[in-house]
């Protein structure tokens, strides 16, 4: 059996100190780098929206920007939860269709294949990313990315796409924590839809992951907060263990700055 579960992981945080710490961190990095505020990619999702919330507790709404960036495989009802959020928190929103931009690198791009789903759907996160860094530098503003642990962890994410941002401020929660967070937050419906980064028609992060964010977000809890060893791991937790460990080793290089050869030996005195 194993030693504890899934409500364990929800509860191993005080979220009105997290709130408080988060908003703190926010406030303090926009002033230090002598930023207006931040501009968040508001997606409809449970992360996007906690993110922007915890933005407008820290800096006030009219600080934060929310951009939406629907495709052609955005549902209508993420565009509704965008704009539900968006008055909620009182923010302005600019919504850019990405559907031309993409379509530009079909065009383009020798070789370009629909059935190449992880490349395609890269591409889409890295156009969004751009977008979001044009809003940024025109406004002086931050990009704060809605990356959460979970993802960071397991590198479900895309480089240099929606990985690539100024500050993560809930990348410390798992995904159960930060749908707790949204509950708490007042986004209760949200809180419960399925997380989908969108990049192709039916994708689910479920799908693609293998396993759902309630089962991985336990493996992960164990292995990285209360250091369980992987065998003890494997025997509480079954084969899921192994798919965690795999994926959270091949992605590692996502959470790492470019490296570079070391010269030191290399070097002349002169």
């Amino acid at each position: 059996m194993a030693p504890f579960d899934l409500q364990t992981v929800i509860n191993a945080l005080d979220y009105q100190r997290a709130r408080e710490i988060i908003s703190s961190f926010v406030r303090s990095y926009v002033e230090g780098a002598g930023a207006r505020g931040v501009v968040v990619g508001l997606s409809g999702g449970v992360d996007s929206t906690v993110t922007a919330a915890l933005a407008v507790e820290a800096l006030g709404p009219e600080r934060v920007l929310g951009l939406f960036m629907p495709s052609r495989h955005t549902p209508p009802e993420d565009a509704a939860d965008v704009a539900e959020v968006a008055k909620a928190l009182g923010i302005r929103l600019i919504t850019v269709d990405i559907t031309p931009i993409v379509e530009s690198f079909a065009k383009a791009l020798p070789g370009y294949s629909e059935s190449e789903r992880v490349a395609v759907g890269n591409i889409m996160a890295r156009v969004r990313m751009t977008i979001l860094y044009y809003y940024a530098n025109r406004d002086n503003l931050l990009v704060a990315g809605s990356g959460d642990r979970s993802e960071l962890l397991l590198g479900y994410f895309t480089k240099y796409g929606d990985g690539g941002v100024d500050i993560l401020p809930i990348g410390s929660l798992y995904k159960v924590q930060v749908r707790e967070m949204a509950r708490r937050l007042g986004f209760r419906r949200i809180a419960e839809k399925p997380s989908s980064p969108r990049l192709w028609q039916g994708h689910t992060a479920e799908g693609e992951l293998g396993a759902p964010y309630e089962v991985l977000d336990v493996v992960l809890y164990a292995i990285y907060d209360r250091k369980m060893p992987l065998e003890e791991a494997k025997r509480a937790f079954g084969s899921v263990v192994d798919l965690v460990v795999a994926r959270a080793r091949a992605n590692a290089h996502k959470l790492r700055p470019p490296p570079s050869p070391d010269l030191s030996q290399a070097r002349r005195d002169v």
